[in-house]
């Protein structure tokens, strides 16, 4: 697991749910990254992997410089055909 979600691993209508914002398209999706890396210095370990038919989850302890850290996320992702249609965190 990287420590980005990288544009290019996007289909082109890729989404992304983050707390209560929802981000469409991988201009939208790389502004996000760009921001919320800079602002909180994150560090992220990968801690477990499922998956099934419909989606990956992986389990991440992300450390960095906001409150309560560090804590253990959720990341679900739904692909297709290869790319990454929709992320998730929890």
């Amino acid at each position: 697991m990287c420590n980005r979600f990288y544009p290019a691993s996007q289909t082109d209508v890729a989404d992304v749910y983050d707390k209560a914002e929802t981000l469409r398209g991988k201009k939208a999706i790389e502004e996000w990254i760009t921001k919320t890396l800079e602002k909180y210095k994150f560090h992220f370990k990968p801690l477990g992997i499922t998956r099934d038919s419909a989606e990956i989850v992986v389990a991440v302890e992300v450390s960095g410089t906001f409150d309560g850290s560090p804590v253990t996320l959720d990341y679900h992702f739904t692909i297709e055909s290869e790319k990454i249609l929709s992320l998730t965190i929890e």
